[in-house]
């Protein structure tokens, strides 16, 4: 995170260690202090199966393995050629926190802390590291330097921006043997080949024709994308027919499905699983639990099902949508009743989904804009032999405080798997919900 140079001092507030455990790991030659209170925030979340407390609890086991009476006084060493960790337990509430903020809650007792780590190395620079917005805000009033956590930060925001590209001035002849060939054309017949990554999709434009394409890293070759129906659904747009046609090969085995409210981004990763539903043994599909407004779920009524019931809703919503596709008494809609019947197609949530074996399964993860980097990662490391995982959200709608843009894991799993083979991303620009909704999408 630290770029090279002379060493400073980072003070971690508690919710970096929540959102990335391993993140002692990543200051380089700089040291980095713990103020006690963050240990003692990090123990209120230790209990429980949430990945924030999973994380909680690898960081104590960690701090236990390199703990000693040195981690007080002297600092342990992090290894060679890097800095050393230190808990920061002495140090009276900084007098220019109490006079500008009063209350002396975890918040400002941190900062506290970093201020008075400053006064004592004034030779050396003192840095607050805090993913909290108000804090980092709070910092910068009292002269305090700070920053994000941004070690695990995309830079290629442009990925999320644009629909797939069109390419303009191609040879007609050479779309006319894209159309002619089942299994397309050989990838370096065209000049501008050099430019894809793996499972590109893209419009080949000539004065005459066009032609939806993609280029298929597993043959080499550049191949026509079609338009089909998937289990009752038909894409309306170019960029929904290139998301069914990714979603539809088994070769691809992680997908990341990204755009804004309307898209159609669940509704196809569904219909696409369920039009291959023969080929796996399971079709899960989840969304993480984050309440708004600071809600817990302890509020609402009945048992953990039923507590997480309106936030599945949305899941279920686009179920019926496919449904109401098929007449009353069709096979289809037989088939969906049964498969739902015997658990082959399950709704639920993350939580509960999380440390199941997802081999021979269409793992379909909702809203995973609101997953931490190592959440995604640890969902993925998890994906058994015949497995295919297709991620899905809107990196502009966040609801975790602690995520942005660039830090949530889709859109950090998005950058870093990039010209992977196996892997490809879809970006949906065009609503299709209503005209309403599109409007509202863009101006709101």
């Amino acid at each position: 995170m630290a770029a090279k140079g002379k060493k400073k001092n980072f003070v971690l507030d508690t919710n970096v260690i929540l959102h990335d455990y391993e993140c002692i790991e990543k200051f380089e030659e700089n040291d980095i202090y713990l103020p006690i209170v963050s240990l003692e925030e990090l123990d209120k979340f230790k209990k429980g199966s949430e990945q924030i407390n999973f994380n909680a609890r690898a960081f104590v086991r960690r701090l236990d393995e390199i703990s000693d009476q040195d981690l007080f006084k002297k600092g342990a060493s992090l290894g060679e050629g890097r800095g050393r960790l230190f808990v920061k337990i002495n140090g009276q509430y900084h007098t220019k926190v109490k006079e500008a903020f009063g209350e002396a809650k975890a918040d400002h007792r941190i900062l506290s802390i970093a201020m008075t780590l400053a006064d004592e190395q004034p030779n050396v620079k003192t840095i607050l590291v805090t993913k909290d917005v108000n804090l980092r805000m709070k910092a910068r009033s009292l002269g305090m330097l700070v920053e994000d956590y941004i070690n695990d930060k995309v830079t290629r925001v442009d990925l999320f921006e644009n629909s797939e590209p069109e390419f303009e001035g191609v040879d007609g002849d050479l779309i006319d043997r894209i159309y002619a060939s089942k299994d397309g054309i050989n990838v370096d017949e065209w000049e501008l080949a050099s430019k894809l990554d793996p499972n590109d999709c893209f419009v080949m434009k000539s004065e005459r024709n066009s032609v939806l394409a993609r280029y298929n890293p597993f043959t080499d070759k550049i191949v026509k994308v079609e338009k089909s129906v998937y289990f009752g659904i038909q894409p309306r747009n170019a960029e929904q027919t290139f998301a069914m046609h990714i979603l539809s090969d088994p070769d691809v085995k992680l997908v990341g499905l990204t755009g804004k409210a309307g898209t159609g981004k669940t509704l196809l990763a569904l219909a696409a699983a369920l039009s291959q539903e023969q080929q796996y043994k399971q079709i899960l599909l989840a969304r993480p639990i984050v309440s708004l407004a600071n809600k817990d779920l302890g509020f609402l009524p009945g048992d953990e099902k039923a507590k997480v019931a309106p936030y599945m809703q949305p899941l279920f919503d686009n179920l019926n949508v496919i449904k109401a596709q098929f007449a009353q008494n069709s096979s289809e809609l037989r088939k969906l009743e049964e498969m739902q019947k015997t658990e082959k197609l399950v709704i639920e949530a993350l939580a509960y989904i999380r440390g199941r074996s997802v081999s021979e399964t269409i793992f379909i993860v909702d809203e995973a804009q609101n997953l931490t980097p190592h959440e995604i990662k640890t969902i993925i490391t998890r994906a058994g032999e015949g497995s295919k995982l297709i991620f899905t959200g809107d990196i502009e709608q966040i609801d975790s405080p602690y995520l942005d843009a660039q830090s949530n894991g889709l859109a950090y799993m998005i950058e870093r798997m990039k010209g992977q083979p196996i892997f490809a991303h879809v970006n949906l620009v065009k609503g299709e919900r209503s005209q309403l909704s599109e409007l509202a999408s863009d101006l709101l």
